[in-house]
Formats: C-alpha cells, structure tokens, sequence
C-alpha cells in the first residue's frame, strides 16, 4: 500500500490520501535500504579507529559528500544536526555570540525555528527587523532599513504558503550591511533547486524528514571562512561545531536521500506543478468562492494553500477523513487563530482561519487529487450545514 492510500484492485483502503508532504515525507524505500545495515550490522563509533569504526566513518563521509553534492557545497562545509530546528538555531545563536553588530534581518513569515531563537537574540540586546511581506508572503530586499547588520536569516520556501523568497537579494543586501546570510531551506532542499553559491548564503539549513529521510536527522551548511560558535559543547566531532557521537544510521538516511533527490529534480517538480493545478482547477469548480492563498508563481511546486471563507479550516479537515492536510489556523482552547503568515500577507481573519494546506509529494496520482478534491468539496457542504 502507498503513502496516498491505495488498496489495489480492490478499491481505496481506508487511509486518508496524504496531502501533508510539507509537515513530513515517507521515508523513502532507498532510503531505508541505505541506513538498515548502519542499524542492524555496522555499529561501529565513526571516531574508534579500528575496523568498526572506520567502517562508521566511511558511511559519514561518504553522507557529507552526497548532501554537500546536492547544494552545491563543499564535503566540509556540512554540519549534520539533529534537524532543521537544531540547525536554525546553531546558525542564528552559533553566529550571534561571535557577531560584533547586533542587528538581525529577518521576515514576517518564518518558521518558529527561527522566530524563536531570534526571540531569545531580541531578549538579551539584539535589533530584530522583520522585513514586510506582499499579498504573495514575499519579502523584499528594498525594505532593509539603513545601517550595519549582524546576521540576516530568512525562509527559503515559505511553509505554509510555498512562497520562495529572494534571498539572494536579501543575503546581497545583508553582505553589503557587513552581515552574514542564513537560509532556512528546510522546506526547499529536495523540492527544487538549491545551491549555496546561487544563494550567496553563508550558512543553509536542512532537515531530513523533509526530503523522504527519517526525523531526527539535518544538516547545516556553513560555508568556509563563516565564524560559527557551537551549542553544544563536550568534543571534537563535526570539526567541533556540532560534538557528540554521530547519528550514523540517520546521516547514511540523509545522504541517501539526498543523492535520490538529486536524480528526480530534472522531472519531479515539473509533474508536481502540474498536479497541484489539477487539485486547484478541480477544488475551485467544486468549492464556490474559493481563495487561493498560494502565489501561481515563484512558489513550491508541490503547495497549494486556500481558503473557504466564512468556515474554519480543521472543521472541514475533520469532516474529510478521506485527506490528511494541514490548516492554516492554531486551535487554543476551542478558539482557532489564524496563521501569522497569513494576517502579514494581508488576508483577513475571516479567511484565514479557513485555510487549508495541501501538499503533494513523490506519490500523489492525479486520481489522488480529484478524488481529494472531491472529498474537501463534501466536506465543505456538511460543515456549512451546521
């Protein structure tokens, strides 16, 4: 059976059709396939310096050269984490205790990986600046307020909305304000394109369960030269920049990934494209007065972000049990909120916590989007009735 869903001959199983490829990804069977050895056989510390480990430390190696191959980057320029999380915060703390202008750029639509330990810059001194967003959640670099910068961290590809931001602009801007560039491109790596001199970023993070690796597995980029203070302290591994014993059996899963991704981005974004039409032009002539929140262009080829207004998006979630997606609201208590993103991209309240997030992934058919589509288009009837 398939991640979407499908029984076989024999019609649709009872598992809802995964539309919810931004919040995770299946790990994929090569990618499996890849770390099992590393789990079951070879389970030697890569720092031991006989056979075991040795055998250890050629897997991490070899992972450092599949995921550095993949952006563009340098072997040891890769600094493996725990996730996307850890490596947000290694670059934005990492680089702040070693920063002599206390000033961060950043945007209006970041994950909380990064709002967050800006947060904890912003208590102890730091100028944040969050750049404004258009009603597409792009961010400019025009709007980077006069004077020196420490650091400038932005999101690659928005994860609510699938909005791809300018940072090359952005990080050319921050270069020239004497900052160093941090990309959040957890949701970007392995979806399109990525490539760290492209970016001009100095710093790039990564989080496996993203790109159909395990979670609990990342990376960070952090290009030569980058002044980089660690976390964690306690040993030598990752050149010192991120010590403890490495997740060999998780890194091999990221390299794997990685080397997979890199052979499917001359197709796969393309058909993902596509079908994210397809689930647009079926959900608007099934559902009147749909709003689509998703840009049509410069977005994540796989994310498509709408609203019903006037309804709440988990109520209709819960209404389709035939989909897994996400909604663009928080539920505290039984009030729903909606997304920050969305109130800085200019869409009302009353909108926005109508919002559903719908993203496909390597398995998603073109029958899986109609009949999703179908399925949502229900939903909204039954929950307009109550």
């Amino acid at each position: 059976m398939t991640a979407t869903g499908h029984a076989g001959a024999g019609g649709r199983s009872s598992a809802p059709i995964y539309l919810d490829h931004n919040a995770t990804t299946p790990i994929a069977l090569e990618v499996s396939q890849a770390m099992w050895p590393y789990i079951s056989e070879h389970f030697g510390n890569p720092s031991s310096t006989h056979r075991y480990g040795r055998v250890a430390k050629a897997a991490v190696d070899l992972a450092r050269e599949q995921v550095a191959a993949l952006i563009g980057a340098q072997p040891d320029e890769i600094v493996f984490t725990s996730g996307g999380t850890e490596a947000n915060n290694l670059a934005i703390r990492g680089t702040a205790s070693v920063a002599t202008e206390r000033v961060a750029i950043t945007t209006a639509v970041e994950h909380p990986a990064t709002t967050a330990p800006l947060a904890l810059l912003g208590a102890v001194g730091w100028a944040i600046h969050q750049l404004p967003v258009d009603a597409d959640g792009r961010a400019s670099a025009a709007e980077l307020p006069a004077g020196s910068v420490g650091l400038g961290s932005v999101i690659l590809a928005q994860n609510e909305v699938g909005t791809i931001q300018p940072v090359r602009a952005i990080a050319h801007a921050v270069h020239r304000a004497g900052g160093i560039m941090h990309a959040d491109a957890a949701q970007a790596v392995g979806k399109i394109p990525v490539a760290v001199d492209e970016l001009s970023v100095d710093l790039l993070s990564i989080a496996g369960h993203k790109l159909h690796a395990p979670k609990g597995v990342g990376a960070l980029y952090v290009r030569r030269g980058t002044p980089l203070s660690p976390l964690i302290v306690g040993a030598s591994q990752e050149d010192g920049r991120r010590p403890g014993t490495e997740n060999v059996p998780g890194i091999v899963a990221l390299g794997a990934a990685c080397e997979l991704a890199a052979g499917r981005l001359g197709s796969e974004p393309a058909r993902q494209a596509a079908l994210r039409e397809v689930l647009w032009s079926s959900l608007s002539s099934l559902i009147p007065g749909l709003v689509r929140l998703s840009p049509a262009s410069d977005v994540l080829p796989n994310t498509l972000a709408v609203a019903v207004p006037g309804q709440i998006g988990a109520d209709i979630l819960e209404a389709a049990p035939g989909v897994a997606a996400s909604t663009g609201s928080a539920c505290h208590a039984g009030l729903h909120t909606p997304a920050p993103t969305l109130l800085a991209m200019g869409v009302t309240p009353e909108i926005a916590i109508g919002a559903i997030r719908l993203s496909l992934g390597r398995s998603t058919t073109t029958q899986d989007t109609r009949d999703a589509a179908s399925s949502l288009a229900e939903a909204v009837k039954i929950t307009r009735t109550h």
